[in-house]
């Protein structure tokens, strides 16, 4: 079945580095966007980066924008988010999601010193 799996997730000092994978089955991996989604604390569900299936520099929200990088690697199924620059205010848990429809289960990001 189609399973979306993040992992990269855990404990960072503010102003550091973490990379998300998002490994990915049971789809043709390449014929998908892949959306990064974060649940902060007290807040909604933020859509934060899309990679499509063509690839590229996929496009962020302006919330990460400068900070944050999407990216895939076909040959794996697997997409990553890079975030840099980080603060205690992007703590919280990041999904991936299959274009609209299958989400992961999500990883938790803590930023704290």
């Amino acid at each position: 079945q189609v399973q979306l799996v993040e992992s990269g997730g855990g404990l960072v000092q503010p102003g550091g580095s973490l990379e998300l994978s998002c490994a990915t089955s049971g789809f043709k991996f390449s014929r998908y966007a892949i959306n990064w989604y974060r649940q902060i604390p007290g807040k909604e569900r933020e859509w934060i980066a899309v990679i499509t299936a063509f690839g590229g520099n996929g496009r962020l929200a302006e919330s990460v924008k400068g900070r944050f990088t999407v990216s895939r690697d076909n040959d794996k199924s697997t997409s990553y988010l890079r975030m840099s620059g980080l603060t205690p205010e992007d703590t919280g848990i990041y999904y991936c999601r299959r274009a609209q429809d299958v989400w992961g289960q999500g990883t938790q990001v803590t930023v704290s010193s």
